[in-house]
């Protein structure tokens, strides 16, 4: 090995020059294993949290490239030629292209981008592609919060970061060991904390999307504005978060949570659809009676409704109400949202309802379910209240069974299920009721939405999940308005009372078994934490921003006076930490490291190798070694030593005094002759 490529390696890096020609070409480069394992250690870190929103294909795609770029890394081959490369980018185009649709967007752009990343790991060649390497991943490391910004999302995202200039600082340093290397990186990765908690807190909060990024094709969570038979009993068996709420005082009692979502008017073959209301900044009804205070930490469901404790009020700042006593958002639910609410269940609401809506909650299909209407016929008495009365005994005499898994019906649903099944979920019940009511001559409709909640012992707050997601009806009374009734409580009153574990013994969702007891109670710990992020970091928006900097007695701050402070802000924080580091260049140790790393290239300069003024040393280095190979294993050692003694803080007495010994003790070979001057060359 010639003492070109013998220096070239100590930096991690081995030259193999390509044929000469007359335009000048670079010096191809290839990395260390160790170096490389950092960067594929970085790569996989980076793309790790991203699995979740990537097709099985591009996973497929980017793992068989990493373990192609290890395998190549580890019996030391060259990177495969363009040839190779660019079908590959090709193909995940269009793969990307043809199965999400489009490649603008999030989903698309973050997947495309984490392809391109095990792409370019596959083709470094340069310097150059290393950094653009390390610029994906910090990329795609802050991309993850554009779809996910919980807890382990930024954690994940800290040690791919930390990792990432870890495998900078080994292509810098290639002596240093792993745990400087991780210490270091963690050390730069701190010194920007001050400068994001200053952005965090000053820069104007976003109202649309970042950067107007087109929004994706979402799949919608949760509950829909249409209600079939079995689309609850499905929805049921998820345990995911649907939304938490922390009241100011003592919450409501289990039976009166009914947390109000879309209300369904019209109902169609076995379909029952929401009928579209405009909404308006206030409510349709004068709050009255028994008040909660509570704040609703609602999770992304892709819609507008919002689930509040029947009924709400405002002003609220971004929500609106409808005449059907919904809270709807002002845009959809995309992401984790806060909602400051007061709920009056005792209200009377609907008192002067428009002929229109009762006229719509009267209608029923011409055809279908006939014993289902001969039976309303005759429980029909001389008030509506009488009426209800008569079906709800009839329903509670019965004996219907409240099940999970209740047998398919095909045609005449209310028929089947009053007369020959017997067995049904929560909207069964409601169904079958508004059906008969309204058979009957009595207004009503189906209200979808959540009940109960599960109070968390750990920090009081309550938490609502799919699996508490309930249907229930409300008719319609002159003189009192809309008044809920729920047949389900007639059948399954423990349902309401203790929730959906208290009323099935069978087919329960998995946390909500009994043996599984203690996680349930991990889990309160875990979302105890959780919830207190969500309120201090993802909850912190505009609204907030304005309600924290009132403290400090900045009453008009608008964005434009948010992003100067943001700018001050960071132009302090950069001067303390210019002070800071010219305080530290008074220390005798490194005015002894300048002085002799000075000596150093003074030392060269009578052979027109003097460092250049913006000249780093691994830079320095390499020059050097190009010049004198002859010299280059001791020439690349004393820069080596320099840079690491430069760029570790604090540098020891002992290893700056070896250093200058060595300096002064450097004797150049003479058997190389120094380079000819431009001029004479010229010449």
């Amino acid at each position: 090995m010639s003492a070109k490529a013998l220096g070239l390696r100590l930096f991690g890096l081995s030259a193999r020059r390509r044929v000469p020609s007359k335009r000048a070409k670079p010096i191809e480069l290839s990395l260390q294993r160790n170096q490389g394992i950092w960067l594929l250690a970085a790569a996989a870190l980076t793309l790790l949290p991203h699995l979740t929103k990537m097709p099985v294909w591009v996973i497929a795609y980017c793992a068989a490239l990493l373990v192609w770029r290890g395998w190549l890394l580890w019996h030391g081959k060259a990177a495969p030629s363009r040839w190779v490369l660019v079908p590959l980018v090709l193909a995940v185009a269009l793969g990307v292209r043809f199965d999400l649709g489009q490649f603008f967007g999030k989903t698309p752009g973050m997947v495309f981008l984490a392809a391109l990343l095990c792409l370019k790991l596959l083709e470094i060649q340069s310097m150059r592609d290393i950094r653009v390497v390390a610029f994906l991943c910090f990329f795609l490391q802050f991309g993850l919060f554009f779809s996910d910004q919980s807890i382990p999302a930024a954690a994940l995202a800290i040690v791919a970061l930390t990792v990432t200039l870890g495998s900078q600082i080994a292509l810098s340093d290639p002596a240093s060991g792993t745990r400087e290397r991780l210490r270091m990186g963690f050390a730069l990765l701190t010194q920007g904390l001050p400068f994001m908690l200053a952005l965090f807190v000053l820069f104007p909060r976003a109202v649309s999307p970042l950067w107007g990024v087109p929004g994706d094709t979402i799949s919608r969570t949760g509950l829909s504005e249409t209600m079939s038979p079995g689309a609850i009993s499905e929805l049921i068996l998820s345990d995911n978060l649907a939304f938490t709420a922390e009241f100011n005082g003592e919450p409501p009692a289990p039976a009166d949570r009914y947390w109000r979502g879309p209300v369904l008017n019209r109902f169609v073959g076995r379909i029952w659809y929401r009928v579209e209301f405009p909404p308006k900044e206030t409510p349709p009804y004068a709050p009255s009676g028994r008040r909660f205070d509570y704040r609703l930490m609602l999770e992304p469901h892709q819609q507008k409704w919002i689930p509040a404790l029947d009924y709400p009020a405002g002003p609220v700042g971004g929500v609106r109400f409808t005449r059907d006593s919904q809270a709807m958002s002002q845009r959809p639910v995309t992401s984790r949202v806060r909602f400051a609410f007061s709920s009056f269940p005792d209200t009377p609401v609907g008192l002067n309802e428009f002929p229109q809506a009762l006229n719509q909650a009267l209608q029923l299909p011409i055809r279908g379910n006939p014993r289902a209407r001969a039976l309303a016929m005759k429980l029909k008495a001389q008030t509506p209240q009488q009426t209800v009365e008569r079906i709800l005994v009839w329903l509670f005499e019965g004996r219907f069974v409240y099940t999970l898994q209740p047998p398919l019906m095909e045609q005449d649903g209310v028929d089947a299920f009053l007369f020959d099944t017997r067995m049904g979920f929560c909207e069964h019940f409601a169904e079958a009721f508004v059906f008969l009511a309204r058979a009957a001559g009595v207004p009503a409709r189906v209200v979808t939405g959540y009940q109960g909640g599960r109070v968390n012992p750990i920090n009081g707050i309550i938490s609502v999940r799919q699996s508490d997601a309930h249907a229930w009806a409300e008719v319609w009374y002159g003189g009192q308005g809309w008044v809920r009734v729920d047949p389900t409580a007639l059948v399954a009153p423990t349902r309401i009372d203790h929730g959906l574990e208290g009323a099935l013994t069978q087919g329960l969702p998995f946390m909500l078994r009994p043996e599984y007891l203690w996680l349930r109670q991990w889990r309160d710990r875990w979302e105890a934490v959780s919830t207190q992020w969500n309120q201090m970091v993802i909850a912190y928006d505009g609204r907030r921003q304005r309600d924290l900097l009132r403290t400090f007695g900045l009453e008009d701050f608008s964005s434009a006076s948010a992003f100067g402070a943001a700018s001050v802000a960071v132009a302090l924080l950069m001067a303390a930490f210019y002070a800071w580091t010219q305080r530290r260049r008074k220390d005798v140790r490194l005015d002894a490291l300048d002085l002799a790393w000075n000596q150093f290239s003074a030392r060269l300069a009578p052979l027109g190798l003097a460092r250049m003024p913006a000249e780093g040393p691994m830079d320095y280095s390499r020059r050097l070694a190009t010049a004198r190979p002859i010299d280059a294993d001791t020439l690349i050692t004393i820069c080596t030593r320099y840079a690491r003694l430069r760029y570790r803080l604090p540098p020891l007495r002992t290893d700056v005094d070896a250093l200058a010994h060595a300096i002064d003790a450097l004797n150049l070979k003479t058997d190389h002759p120094p380079p000819i001057p431009a001029s004479r060359r010229r010449s």
